[in-house]
């Protein structure tokens, strides 16, 4: 009975899903097809030398794809408490409901797992042929449908989807009906113990892992100064809601100084809701970090072997974690744009007090630049920290090599993004009659 009406509940609400469906779709295709990549390097004698990246790449692309899916679940989940509230107020026990958020997080996971393994084998086509046209493989990597990626994607994608909405679930239904309805627009749990728990365990394994890099043989330590920014990110994306607080209250500052009305009310948003404005940071973060750390990692062992990579294999390592950043970019745009529609009758309530639609669509601006601003220090400075310890690993100095050209991109793309979901999920209320319903 359970199982029938949550997929009823999916079947009616599509668009309230097709945010946690896309994401989920994208993390199976991504796990798949780099599964069915490295397979294919792996039966070739010749591109034992790409192994190292080819699996560092896809790591990446798994580890982003959990993060991506618990947040984004989380999110869509703890967005509708109201709705589980209401259920609860008619007799729906707590279990009851918990329940019925996992079945509907299973019937989301296997249509999108589906989905997910078929689109994998063109992606793993798409990318076999950028490695032959880059000169990674000169040869090219040979695609061959094999169940084992096909069974690690579908495990990861529904494991980790059913893990996010059974912690998601717990917290739904943890807080009594009434007092859920009477909801307030501050937080006053802004960092529960279990969040600082696992926060702090994955900050002091990440300083383990930065301590280890000089520490470990030039082959393992590019590993391992990766495995220091998952960590370091995990950390920080659990701890972040302090972090945007105080850096939302001073850039905020200066948004209003800059523009009163609209700067004011971005500050008032982000230290009201530190922890729903970490959720639309988080994914730029986690962009910034992961791809500075892989680009540049390969540009600091490149010059410390005097290596010039000119023409296509320029395009080599961009390439190979490419992918992975084009899915934190469309989690950026679906993490603003369920944030901001989240916020319907807060935008309505202004526009009632005179609020006019140019000023909350410069306040919507403001605030997702400071979201992105917050996301962009905290993941370089990640990546700093990952990249000065390989650097010292490889030369004895805390230095590494950059391109500012591509860490400007990446900013700029994930602003653009972010801008783009938040105008886009406010503009109807935004542009909505005072007296409409």
């Amino acid at each position: 009975m359970t199982l029938v009406l949550a997929w009823n509940n999916v079947r009616t609400n599509r668009m309230g899903f097709a945010a946690s469906f896309a994401a989920v779709v994208l993390a199976v295709m991504l796990i798949g097809g780099s599964g069915l990549v490295v397979a294919g390097a792996g039966a070739r004698d010749e591109l034992n030398g790409v192994m190292g990246l080819l699996v560092l790449s896809a790591v990446v692309s798994g580890f982003v794809s959990i993060f991506v899916v618990a947040g984004t679940l989380s999110l869509h989940v703890l967005r509708q408490r109201r709705t589980w509230a209401l259920l609860r107020s008619v007799g729906m026990r707590p279990r009851q409901v918990s329940r019925l958020i996992t079945a509907e997080a299973l019937v989301v996971a296997v249509l999108a797992g589906v989905a997910g393994c078929v689109l994998a084998v063109p992606y793993a086509a798409l990318m076999a042929a950028f490695m032959r046209m880059t000169g990674l493989a000169p040869g090219g990597v040979p695609v061959e449908v094999a169940t084992g990626p096909f069974v690690v994607a579908l495990v990861v994608g529904l494991a980790v989807t059913l893990l996010a909405a059974r912690v998601a679930a717990r917290k739904a239904v943890r807080v009594g009906p009434l007092e859920v309805l009477r909801d307030s627009a501050a937080q006053r749990r802004l960092l529960p113990w279990s969040r600082a728990v696992v926060g702090g365990a994955a900050l002091a394994g990440g300083g383990v892992l930065l301590w280890l890099v000089p520490q470990v043989t030039s082959k393992n330590a590019p590993p391992t100064a990766l495995g220091a920014t998952m960590a370091l990110c995990v950390g920080a994306s659990a701890l972040g809601p302090v972090a945007v607080r105080g850096m939302g209250w001073l850039l905020g500052a200066l948004a209003a100084r800059l523009d009163p009305g609209a700067g004011m009310l971005a500050r008032a948003s982000l230290v009201a809701q530190p922890r729903r404005a970490m959720a639309a940071a988080s994914p730029v973060m986690l962009t910034v970090a992961l791809a500075c750390t892989f680009l540049f990692a390969v540009a600091t062992t490149d010059a410390v072997a005097g290596v010039t990579r000119t023409g296509p294999s320029a395009w080599a390592a961009p390439v190979l974690v490419g992918s992975a950043v084009a899915y934190t970019v469309i989690s950026v745009l679906n993490a603003t744009a369920m944030t901001m529609a989240e916020r319907t009758e807060e935008i309505r309530l202004l526009r009632t007090v005179g609020t006019k639609p140019r000023q909350l669509a410069r306040a919507v601006c403001w605030e997702t630049l400071i979201v992105t601003c917050i996301g962009t220090l905290l993941g370089t400075g990640i990546a700093a920290a990952s990249l000065t310890m390989l650097g010292k690993a490889a030369t004895g100095e805390p230095w590494f090599a950059y391109s500012l050209p591509q860490y400007a991109g990446l900013v700029l793309v994930c602003a653009v993004s972010g801008l783009a979901g938040g105008l886009a999920a406010t503009r109807r209320v935004r542009r909505r009659a005072l007296l409409s319903d």
